[in-house]
């Protein structure tokens, strides 16, 4: 068994797909690394792609999602298909490299108590613009929750089996990134970051980033869970 599932959801990124497995052969090839492709409801060429790219790479595994139903929803599906000892998940469209799963395993190795230990990225090289909104959303967060909260949508994220197998009822959407990232505060779990670099999308355009427009829905929903999560910490004091 693996010690690592790392959970890649992939909604319509066909063009990015034999990029995604030409880098994970690089890093992942004799690693003990799983990676899970979830097919998250494409309408695209992605379950013939990963038809084709599957045989190539015995490390690689992918699961089917028949109709989109989130961003969460989609990674939710990884994670409870993996048996590793650690889970994480990080983008398909390589903004991120999938080798820093590698150097956030090290690090959940080095902790003193791994199964209470959440690695996550923390991220350079984006616009300013993107700097200062992730920082407002951080001092939000922070306020209402009551945790230091920062940087919440960097990847990789990681952290053990177990600390997964006591989520209840995680959101399916953006806000997954958030609820892990709480729920390991609220538990007191040890949060490790490290530095990754976050680049261009290599084909394609973000689901949530593409407009004003765009980030204006994402803060709503973010804010509303978020006023949901902050509603449950009162009723819990």
């Amino acid at each position: 068994m693996s010690e690592l599932s790392l959970v890649i959801p992939a909604y319509n990124e066909a063009a990015n797909l034999p990029l995604l497995f030409e880098r994970a052969s690089q890093v992942f090839t004799g690693s003990p690394v799983e990676l899970i492709v979830v097919d998250n409801g494409s309408t695209d060429n992605s379950p013939r792609i990963l038809n084709d790219l599957l045989p190539s790479h015995p490390y690689a595994r992918s699961v089917r999602v028949p109709v989109n139903q989130g961003y969460g929803f989609g990674i939710l599906a990884g994670l409870k298909a993996a048996q590793s000892r650690f889970l994480g998940w990080t983008h398909a469209d390589l903004q991120t490299d999938p080798g820093d799963a590698l150097r956030g395993l090290e690090i959940l190795r080095a902790a003193p108590d791994p199964e209470r230990t959440l690695v996550k990225g923390k991220r350079h090289g984006r616009p300013p613009a993107d700097v200062v909104f992730t920082a407002g959303m951080g001092v939000f967060e922070t306020a209402l929750l009551r945790k230091p909260m920062w940087d919440i949508n960097a990847q990789p994220t990681m952290f053990s089996k177990q600390f997964f197998d006591r989520w209840h009822n995680p959101p399916h959407d953006f806000s997954l990134d958030l609820f892990a990232f709480y729920t390991a505060r609220r538990e007191g779990l040890r949060v490790e970051r490290f530095p990754v670099y976050f680049g261009k999308r290599a084909h394609g355009v973000s689901r949530w980033n593409v407009n004003w427009q765009a980030k204006v829905k994402f803060i709503r929903r973010t804010v509303d869970y978020s006023l949901k999560l902050s509603k449950q910490l009162s009723n819990q004091t």
